[in-house]
């Protein structure tokens, strides 16, 4: 059994697979899905689990280089976003870039994605690109 909080094995598969600059998507449970990009779908029902509580699983294991979030999401969403990249650089000492782009333009690069990990989230723009970095 493992050690770390993530359980669900196709997540810790697909962190263990990336290499630097790969992109993976948090998405609420309506963002679309681009033809062709791997689904790993955890919505159970409206909220569960939520953006956060995946957000903070995936980067228990995930080196993070950058994120990029809507322009459109909420002022509170969009803090709480910054505030965890501005802890999770805290800790691994090196800066996480984040970038705030249109949502259609967000839409677009998904198509580049790895994967994307589905929610329950039901906030509007509850969504994140997450670049891969690496621990050196």
């Amino acid at each position: 059994m493992k050690r770390t909080p993530m359980l669900n094995r196709h997540m810790s598969t697909l962190i263990a697979s990336l290499g630097h600059m790969d992109e993976i998507v948090i998405a609420d449970a309506g963002l679309p899905v681009p033809p062709g990009v791997y689904v790993i779908d955890i919505a159970v029902s409206p909220g569960v689990p939520g953006f956060f509580d995946v957000l903070d699983v995936l980067t228990s294991e995930l080196v993070v280089e950058k994120a990029v979030f809507a322009e459109e999401a909420s002022a509170e969403l969009a803090t709480e976003i910054e505030v965890r990249l501005a802890h999770w650089a805290a800790e691994t000492g090196k800066p996480i870039e984040h970038d705030r782009v249109p949502h259609e333009d967000f839409k677009t690069r998904t198509k580049q994605a790895r994967a994307v990990i589905r929610t329950g989230e039901c906030t509007p723009y509850a969504n994140v690109i997450l670049v891969s970095g690496v621990p050196f």
